[in-house]
């Protein structure tokens, strides 16, 4: 098993030659659009996930997830040639869901704001149900 930091080492240098080999080498224009967000490697070094984003329908999104299966050996041979370890992990493509998700919390986050100016709207005019300070003072005690 190797170090974690090899590891993660290794996994950004993978993350790097791949883009390099989309933007350069696999001439596919499906991939013209693809950014790798992320790679991951097994402690073992044996596989390495890779993330990724593009922009479009979902119809693009698919025909780009075929473009990357179809250049994944390509693409593990351009790996296996820029690194320097005795075995060349294999390759998965797993389509990064942060943007998906970071959209969502957007518009939570903006519902959220409404919803907090329209109770500092409310608040503005409204009156205590009680007193103004409920709580008792020194002086009321002492009396």
């Amino acid at each position: 098993m190797a170090d974690p930091a090899r590891a993660a080492r290794l996994a950004q240098r993978i993350k790097v030659i791949v883009a390099e080999a989309l933007r350069r080498r696999v001439k596919d224009p499906r991939l013209e659009a693809v950014t790798i967000t992320d790679s991951r490697v097994t402690n073992d070094l044996q596989h390495a996930t890779l993330y990724y984003t593009v922009l479009g329908d979902p119809a693009e999104q698919q025909a780009t997830r075929m473009a990357l299966e179809s250049a994944r050996g390509v693409l593990r041979s351009e790996v296996g040639r820029n690194i320097t370890a005795r075995l060349t992990p294999t390759l998965e493509f797993v389509p990064d869901e942060v943007p998906v998700n970071a959209s969502h919390l957007e518009e939570l986050l903006q519902r959220a704001r409404e919803r907090d100016a329209e109770v500092a709207e409310i608040a503005q005019g409204a009156d205590f149900a009680g007193d103004a300070d409920p709580y008792r003072t020194a002086d009321e005690a002492d009396r």
